[in-house]
This record gives structure tokens, sequence and C-alpha cells, in this order.
């Protein structure tokens, strides 16, 4: 679907999936990215090698909770955590590498605690069953097990937390990290966890920093935090993204949370092969505060919503 200033400017008519499969809501007078109808398929350019400061990339995508008729301001609560873990295959000394590779997975459902009753519309857009969450741990449950995955590929320290090597967070746009965990977490009433609060790479953007370099190859931009914060650009969403890479299609179910996950991966993949440096693009603000949201964590507000 197109974005046009008229969906824009009917926010609140929407459905958080539209805006998720679109881009950010806050940016209504972008002009789309002119990608062809059709697309030969690209010759295989030699890989990159590129500096590369980060040794592992934890790609992911979550689904959450959502009602038809909702826009982004909603209460959303986590009900898919799917992760992807990404590493070289080879670097070498000063960091340059290009071939990445899966080094394991990890996916739960969730059990969902404010309005533990998925809608019949969530349930059609992300196939996730209402028995599917039933027996689920909560998200503060889930937390330990996914950190004890962590632990197990030494990405961070099992009494302190502490990160021991260099990844970053890999999401298709802002919002599982900006606007889901935060939410999560204030309706769980516990804290962001710290390997969570930053080091997050938009890969949509980068995406787009590429098809712009692309373009313009005698014009060399790199991503950086500054550029999620002062510039406004176009958005492609995921089957958009594939295509502009030349890559196959979308594959499994669009919305089931480790489909586009890996998927993702996919897109992570291929730009490092063709020399794109990955490192993180993403202001998280783990204060950010919704309308429902009361004054003490934990505490939501049912007449806002």
């Amino acid at each position: 679907m197109p974005k046009s200033k008229s969906s824009t400017d009917s926010l609140n008519v929407f459905s958080y999936a539209f805006f998720k499969s679109l881009g950010e809501a806050e940016k209504p007078n972008v002009q789309p990215v002119q990608i062809p109808s059709v697309i030969k398929p690209e010759v295989r350019v030699a890989k990159k090698q590129t500096k590369q400061p980060f040794v592992s990339f934890l790609v992911f995508d979550v689904e959450a909770t959502c009602v038809q008729g909702a826009n982004f301001d909603y209460c959303h609560e986590i009900i898919e955590w799917p992760v992807v873990l990404l590493r070289w295959k080879s670097r070498t000394e000063d960091g340059r590498a290009s071939e990445l590779e899966v080094v394991d997975e990890f996916r739960t459902f969730v059990r969902p605690t404010f309005r533990p009753v998925l809608s019949a519309f969530c349930t059609s857009l992300t196939g996730i069953a209402q028995s599917d969450v039933d027996t689920a741990p909560t998200f503060v449950e889930m937390l330990p097990q996914f950190k004890m995955w962590m632990v197990k590929h030494g990405l961070i320290c099992p009494d302190t937390e502490k990160r021991l090597q260099r990844f970053t967070w890999c999401t298709d746009g802002p919002f599982d990290i900006r606007d889901f965990v935060v939410k999560q977490c204030f309706i769980s009433n516990i804290p962001i966890p710290e390997w969570l609060r930053s080091d997050v790479t938009d890969v949509r953007q980068l995406v787009t920093l590429w098809l712009q370099n692309r373009d313009s190859p005698t014009k060399v931009e790199q991503p950086s935090y500054r550029t999620h914060r002062s510039h406004k650009r176009p958005s492609l969403n995921l089957t958009s993204q594939l295509k502009a890479l030349s890559l196959a299609p979308f594959e499994g179910r669009q919305h089931s949370g480790i489909d586009d996950t890996r998927n993702i991966a996919r897109i992570v993949t291929e730009l490092a092969r063709r020399g794109v440096r990955l490192e993180p693009n993403l202001y998280i603000n783990p204060g950010r505060r919704w309308n429902w949201m009361g004054s003490r964590r934990g505490e939501v507000l049912e007449d806002f919503l």
C-alpha cells in the first residue's frame, strides 16, 4: 500500500499493522523511494570487505496485542519474542568482514497480563492463537529465559548482565524497541534491561541509505544516531527492501514474528555482503510516555485508551 499525505493525516483510523508495514507515522511529507515494478536479478558482485565494529547481531521483530482501528498510541503488549543471532564467518584483525551466518534462534510466545484475551483482528493478523499465549510465560518470566540464552552465546555476563562483546539489535524500523519494549516494561512494572537500552540498528534506514548512495555514488553517507533525529527519509517495508536488494520474495507468513525476523536477517546478511557498515543508528528513550501511562510504572489509565 503506497504512503500518501491523506493516509498519514488520517492516523487515528488505521491499525498498528499499517504503520509497522509502511513506516513511521511522524513522517507524513516524505516521498517514497521509487523502485521499478520489475527488477531484473542483479549480477552477484564480489563480496566487499568492510571494517565492521560489531561482532554479533541480534535480529528481532516482536508481535504485540492490537485491535482493529487503534493507532500507534495503543497499549500494546508483546505476545511473541523471536531473535536470530548472526555472527561473522570470518573477521580480520582490523575488523574487516563481509559474510554473516546464523548461529542460533530464540523464539517464544508471551502471555499478556493487562488484556490477556487476544482480539480476533490480532489473531488474524499475526496467526497467534489464544492457546499459544495462554500457555506461554509472561514477559517478566520470559526475560530470564532469554538472558540465559544470551549468556550461553557469550553476549552478557550471567551475574552483572554487562555486555561481554559488541552486539547490536537489528530491527525493521524503530518500533520494536522504541515503542513495544518501552511500553511492555512499563506495563510489566520493570526497568528496561541495560542490554536493551542502546545499540539498536534500524535496518530499514540502512536499506534507504544504501539505495541513496547507490544512486549518488559520489556522496558517501554513514548512518549515525543523528541520522534518525535530524533527517526525514523515505521508508520501505520488508517486501520492498527484499525487492530493492534483488533478493527472493518474503519467505513465510508476514506478521509472524519469527518469519519477519528471519527475513530481516536475510536483509542484514545481504547488506553486509555489499559492504554496508552495520552499526547503531537509533536512539531509544527508556522514559518515553504515552497518555495511558499513570504516574507509577505498571499503572494503566483505561480512560485514555
